[in-house]
C-alpha cells in the first residue's frame, strides 16, 4: 500500500460522477469539508492481497503514530489510485479502508472515510510544518505482529488407545519418518525424488521448457495412467452417489465469500493479469459451493453429492518447491464434496468415505500412513467416534489435537505415502468444513420448515492424480531390492509384449495379437529388426507385465512361455490362458485402449 500523509488546514470535497466500481453511498457522503485533518490519501495495491489483516494492521500502526505527533482533531482516509500503477481488486481496497476506519474509530478519533470509486473535486490546504506532508509504503511484513496460536498437541492413537509420542515404541519405519516430518525432526524437502527420473524413462511426462514452471507435457503413456485413474476415481465416486459436474476455472477475488475462503485455505494463490482480479482455482469448491447455493435443497436431498475431477487446479508454488509429480502448480484433483444436515449428520457419511480412501490403497497397492487431526471441543464431543474411525486402520496413527480451530474444518483425516526419501506425499483425505455452508449462502429447507446451512464434507478419495503416480513411482524404487518395478496390470500402459523371433512369425503374431486386443487387453508387437535379447531387456525396461516370444516351436505348437514380470516366474501358456490370466488381474478395473501403434517399429521415440 501506498499512503500520502497531509496534516491539512481543511479538506473539502465533492463527488462527481460514479465509475464501473463505485461503492454505493447515502446523499451524506457526497461532499465533505473538515478541519485540522490529518488526510490519510490511500492508494491498496496487488500485493497487499496477499495478507490484508496485516496491511490494516501496519496503516493503523502508521496513522496513529503519525497522529500522536501532529494532533489533528479528524482522520480522513481517501482514497487514491494515483499513488500506485500496480492497483488491488476494488473489492480488496474497500475492505481494507472500511477495516482501517473501524480500527481508527475503536481508538477514540473522529475518523471520516472518503467515498471509494468515485470521481471527485477536492480542495485541500496543507499546514506547511515539517512533518506536515509524509509519504509511506504499507506492507504486512515489516511491522507485522505475529499471531501466537496455542501449540497443537501430538499423541499415537492406536483404535482407543493414546499414547505419549516418547513413550511409543515404533516399529514401522515409513510411520516413524511421517512422525518426525509432522513435528519437524524428519528429512528436509530438499533433493530429487528418485519418480522424476522414472516418469522421463517411461515416457510418462516430463517438465515443459516454455510454459510456467510446475506445469507438466504428458507422453502417450502417462495420459492413457493418467486417464485410467479419472477413470477409476468417477467410477468410486459415483457407485457412492455422488454427482458429477464441471464448473470454472478462473475466479473472481471481488466476491467476498471466494475471497474469503481463498485467503481462510491459506494456499498460494495463481492470479491472472487482467482488468478483473481473477484467481486460478486451488480446488473445486468454489465452483461446487456456487453451484449448490443456488439450487434448491431440502432435508430430503441430504447427504447431497457434488464431484469434480478437476483439470486443472492451480497453487502458485515457490519456484524452488516444484519438483517432478509431487508438487506441482497445475494438477489433477478429485473433489468430493458432501451437504450434510449438521455435523452429527457428516460423522456417518465420514465414516464411509473413510473405507473409500482406504479402499483406493487396496486398488492402488499403495500403503498409507494416517494423521488424524481434530479441534480439543470436537474430540471432547465425539471422542468415542473418533476412536472408531481410528480402528479402521488396524494399525498406530498420529493424532493432532488444535486447542482451538483457526481453518474451516473441525476435524480432518489425512493419508500420506512415504517417499524413497522418507518424506511424505499427502493424497487421500476426509475433512469436516463447519464454515463454508453459511459463507456461500447454501441453505436447505429442514422437516421443521427453516431453512438451514448444511455442514459440508470435503473429499479427495486418492489425492491429486499426479501424487498417486508420484506415490506408486517412488514405491518402485522403495521396494527396488526386494522385486521387479512395475505398476498395477490395468494401470500398464502396455499389458502384453509379443516379441517375434523373425519376419516369418508376424503373420502368426499378428492372430495372437487380434484375439488379445479384442479381449480388452493392451498388447503389442516388437516386430523390430533386432536380436531376441534385445527386446526381451526393452520390455523388461518398460515394466511389460506379460512379455513371450514366438518362434516356430509357438507358431506350431501355439503355446509360449510368458515372463511373468510380478512373480518372475515363466509359465508355459496358450493365448486363452493368457487372456484369463489379465483378464482376472485387471477384473472390476477401467479399461482403455492402447494409444500407441501396436508395432513398436512405427513408434515415436519421445526421449
Amino acid at each position: 500500500m501506498r499512503i500520502l500523509l497531509i496534516h491539512s488546514d481543511y479538506l473539502n470535497y465533492n463527488v462527481k460522477k460514479k465509475t464501473p466500481v463505485a461503492e454505493e453511498i447515502e446523499e451524506a457522503k457526497h461532499d465533505g469539508s473538515f478541519d485540522d485533518s490529518l488526510v490519510v490519501f490511500t492508494a491498496v495495491e496487488k500485493e497487499d492481497e496477499d495478507n490484508p489483516q496485516g496491511i490494516v494492521q501496519n496503516l493503523v500502526k502508521e496513522v496513529l503514530k503519525t497522529n500522536d505527533q501532529v494532533s489533528a482533531e479528524n482522520i480522513v482516509i481517501y482514497p487514491y489510485a494515483h499513488l500506485s500503477s500496480s492497483l488491488s481488486s476494488p473489492k480488496v481496497a474497500v475492505q481494507i479502508l472500511k477495516d482501517a476506519e473501524e480500527a481508527l474509530l475503536a481508538e477514540d478519533l473522529n475518523v471520516v472515510r472518503v467515498p471509494f470509486g468515485w470521481y471527485k473535486a477536492f480542495e485541500i490546504s496543507c499546514k506547511g510544518h515539517p512533518l506536515s506532508e509524509l509519504s509511506r509504503t504499507i506492507t504486512a511484513e515489516t511491522e507485522e505482529e505475529k499471531i501466537e496460536r496455542k501449540p497443537s498437541k501430538w499423541q499415537i492413537l492406536e483404535n482407543d488407545k493414546i499414547t505419549q509420542i516418547e513413550d511409543f515404541k515404533f516399529d514401522n519405519k515409513a510411520f516413524k519418518q511421517l512422525v518426525d516430518y509432522e513435528l519437524g525432526q524428519g528429512a528436509s524437502d530438499e533433493g530429487e525424488p528418485p519418480h522424476v527420473k522414472l516418469m522421463r524413462e517411461k515416457e510418462i511426462c516430463d517438465y515443459e521448457p516454455a510454459s510456467d514452471v510446475g506445469n507438466l507435457r504428458w507422453y502417450p503413456k502417462g495420459k492413457l495412467i493418467r486417464d485410467l485413474l479419472d477413470d477409476y476415481v468417477y467410477d468410486l465416486v459415483v457407485e457412492r452417489g455422488a454427482m458429477p459436474v464441471e464448473t470454472p476455472i478462473f475466479y473472481d477475488l471481488d466476491n467476498q465469500a471466494i475471497y474469503e475462503h481463498a485467503y481462510k485455505f491459506g494456499e498460494r494463490q495463481y492470479r491472472t493479469d487482467t482488468k478483473r482480479k481473477l484467481m486460478l482455482r486451488f480446488a473445486a469448491c468454489f465452483g461446487a459451493f456456487r453451484l449448490m447455493s443456488d439450487s434448491f435443497l431440502t432435508w430430503k436431498n441430504l447427504p447431497a453429492k457434488i464431484f469434480e475431477l478437476t483439470h486443472y487446479s492451480f497453487r502458485y508454488e515457490k519456484k524452488g518447491e516444484v519438483v517432478g509429480l509431487k508438487r506441482l502448480r497445475a494438477f489433477t484433483m478429485p473433489d468430493f464434496h458432501s451437504f450434510c444436515a449438521d455435523v452429527p449428520a457428516s460423522l456417518e457419511e465420514f465414516a464411509a468415505q473413510t473405507d473409500m480412501c482406504l479402499r483406493t490403497g487396496k486398488d492402488l497397492n499403495l500403503d498409507f500412513e494416517v494423521i488424524f487431526r481434530a479441534t480439543q471441543d470436537f474430540f471432547d464431543e465425539n471422542e468415542q467416534w473418533m476412536y472408531e474411525i481410528a480402528s479402521k486402520f488396524n494399525k498406530p496413527i498420529l493424532l493432532e489435537i488444535l486447542p482451538e480451530r483457526h481453518h474451516y474444518w473441525v476435524c480432518k483425516i489425512d493419508l500420506a505415502n512415504i517417499d524413497y526419501l522418507g518424506r511424505p506425499i499427502e493424497n487421500p483425505t476426509v475433512q469436516i468444513d463447519v464454515e463454508s455452508g453459511k459463507r456461500f449462502d447454501i441453505e436447505y429447507l429442514g422437516e421443521d420448515g427453516n431453512q438451514h446451512n448444511p455442514t459440508i464434507l470435503h473429499c479427495s478419495p486418492t489425492g491429486s492424480i499426479e501424487r498417486v503416480l508420484c506415490a506408486m513411482l517412488e514405491k518402485t524404487a522403495i521396494e527396488l531390492n526386494e522385486k521387479s518395478p512395475m505398476l498395477p496390470a490395468w494401470l500398464s500402459p502396455i499389458q502384453a509384449r509379443i516379441i517375434t523371433v523373425g519376419e516369418a512369425h508376424e503373420e502368426f503374431a499378428n492372430e495372437i495379437y487380434e484375439k488379445i486386443n479384442a479381449s480388452n487387453i493392451r498388447v503389442d508387437i516388437d516386430d523390430r529388426d533386432e536380436s531376441v535379447g534385445k527386446k526381451i531387456r526393452s520390455a523388461a525396461k518398460e515394466w511389460i507385465p506379460y512379455i513371450f516370444v514366438i518362434g516356430d516351436k509357438e507358431a506350431e505348437s501355439g503355446r509360449f512361455q510368458v515372463t511373468v514380470r510380478e512373480t518372475g516366474e515363466k509359465v508355459d501358456m496358450d493365448v486363452d490362458e493368457l487372456i484369463a490370466e489379465i483378464s482376472a488381474k485387471t477384473e472390476g478395473m477401467p479399461f482403455r485402449k492402447l494409444p500407441l501403434p501396436k508395432d513398436i517399429s512405427k513408434r515415436i521415440n519421445f526421449q
